[in-house]
């Protein structure tokens, strides 16, 4: 198992071309990610857009625990990778929560309620709309399907937290916990926002060390 302090070790590692080359390479031997990858596929012919991989020093397929954010940043395609070692805030704070909460990496997988590039080449960073939103709720029950293990989700911003009731429905005792968006936007906004991610990841963690129901 790959423990919480690799991305301590390798802090936003994606920044480094070296890196991306060796994680895409990677990918393409890894089968705990292969469902995932084939899901992005899907997407990307269904959509026509950009759709990230997951990042292979996750669990992927085999993950227990569901990360969700809300859609891939303009800079995403630059590693083309789902990952909290991206060179951005959202990153670092990712890498911040993450390893505070000791949630193994293997454990979880990270991914986006939206999971397609929203953003037009060059266009700067805009939220989401209700119709984008609703088209990408169609694919979260393809998304639990190819995660047998799954038992916890965490949502993270608003748009995220309307998959609640979409993860409900695909797996009625899924654990489900919302937290704030790790953007430095939304983390620097009030004292009380890092409160709220920690004790929704503190406490998705301890989920994960009890015994599965």
């Amino acid at each position: 198992m790959l423990a919480s302090t690799q991305s301590r070790a390798f802090p936003a590692a994606l920044s480094d071309p070296a890196e991306r080359a060796r994680r895409r390479a990677m990918l393409e031997q890894a089968p705990h990610v292969a469902p995932i990858r084939s899901l992005a596929a899907r997407i990307r012919q269904d959509t026509g857009r950009p759709v990230p991989e997951p990042d292979p020093l996750d669990g992927g397929a085999e993950a227990a625990l569901l990360l969700l954010l809300e859609t891939p940043g303009p800079r995403m395609m630059q590693s083309g990778i789902v990952s909290r070692d991206q060179p951005s805030g959202t990153g670092a704070n990712l890498r911040r929560f993450l390893d505070a909460a000791q949630i193994p990496r293997r454990e979880t997988l990270i991914w986006n309620a939206i999971p397609w590039v929203i953003h037009e080449p060059g266009a700067r960073n805009r939220a989401p709309r209700v119709t984008e939103l609703r088209a990408a709720l169609t694919w979260l029950p393809p998304l639990v399907e190819a995660m047998p293990k799954l038992r916890i989700a965490v949502l993270a911003g608003r748009f995220a937290a309307a998959a609640e009731q979409t993860l409900h429905a695909a797996r009625p005792h899924l654990l489900l916990r919302t937290m704030p968006h790790p953007s430095p936007t939304f983390v620097c906004t009030s004292t009380e926002v890092p409160i709220r991610i920690m004790a929704a990841l503190s406490d998705a963690a301890a989920a994960l060390r009890a015994e599965p129901r």
